[in-house]
């Protein structure tokens, strides 16, 4: 049953200062975008960074720029996720700030193979799940540690012509929140960074449909670090590098009709323009 708001256990959960100087972090998906954005702002607020990719020399790269530590790894995989999580743990000794920032987008609609489903589901939700299944008995015996999920506003809006990539999103959301609300007072921080457009290689994926969608507002990744770095500081639950987003979700759960119908007539849109083909990474908000 969803818990009274405004009790002290609500106020608490999501209300936790993280302290970045001297902890051990750990960024997935820090070869490159988001990640390596992350590790950057990490280790440049005197974290020490172990950087995980599935590429090994984009790993590579970002730990020596940051003097962070690579450990390459499928942590779309059970063992790649606990031979990370080992390694880190046998370079830092603790792991007290978790980014689970990796993640996949591939497939459009029904359509899309069964294969791409388990990937997406693998990837951008059981990742996250099994990260912490392993960090949850250390953290909670120490009373204290920090779970980062990039679910991106797709995870609490959606993104047309890519049902996998929403789908699983939401999922990455809906575990963040769990997380928080069910160990927010046995010391544990959680956030989940929701960005809409991103200057990354995703971006540049869409095509001329992320043009006309998402280009104009589209922030660098360096601007995402800033946002986590802010929201380790005071604790929020939602790291909205976009701030239009909060409303865009305000609406959609106040006027849901209204907001599918928007949602829809930017699908119309999209079609009629032609742009349909290259619809797979389009995310609309708030029409």
């Amino acid at each position: 049953m969803p818990g009274a708001p405004g009790s002290d256990q609500t106020l608490m959960v999501g209300a936790r200062m993280t302290i970045v100087e001297g902890s051990g972090a750990v960024v997935t998906g820090g070869g490159a975008g988001i990640g390596r954005a992350l590790a950057r702002r990490l280790a440049a607020g005197g974290a020490r960074v172990v950087v995980n990719d599935l590429d090994a020399g984009a790993a590579a790269a970002v730990a020596a720029e940051v003097g962070g530590y690579a450990v390459p790894g499928d942590v779309a995989t059970e063992p790649g996720v606990r031979e990370l999580i080992a390694a880190a743990r046998g370079h830092l000794g603790e792991i007290d700030i978790f980014c689970s920032n990796a993640g996949i987008a591939e497939g459009t609609g029904p359509d899309t193979p069964e294969e791409s489903w388990q990937r997406s589901w693998e990837l951008n939700v059981m990742a996250h799940v099994r990260a912490s299944r392993e960090l949850l008995p250390g953290w909670l015996s120490r009373g204290r540690g920090c779970f980062v999920v990039t679910a991106s506003a797709a995870g609490l809006l959606t993104m047309l012509g890519a049902a996998p990539y929403s789908v699983t999103k939401h999922g990455a959301e809906a575990y963040a929140e769990w997380l928080a609300a069910t160990y927010g007072h046995r010391g544990l921080a959680v956030q989940g960074i929701c960005p809409e457009g991103v200057r990354t290689s995703m971006l540049a994926a869409a095509g001329r449909a992320g043009d006309v969608v998402l280009r104009e507002a589209s922030i660098e990744p360096e601007q995402v670090g800033e946002a986590l770095w802010e929201g380790l500081a005071d604790g929020r639950f939602l790291i909205l590098p976009h701030p239009e987003v909060l409303g865009y979700y305000g609406m959609r759960a106040g006027d849901t009709d209204r907001w599918l119908h928007g949602m829809n007539r930017m699908q119309q849109r999209i079609e009629e323009a032609g742009l349909i083909e290259e619809a797979g990474l389009i995310e609309e908000a708030g029409l």
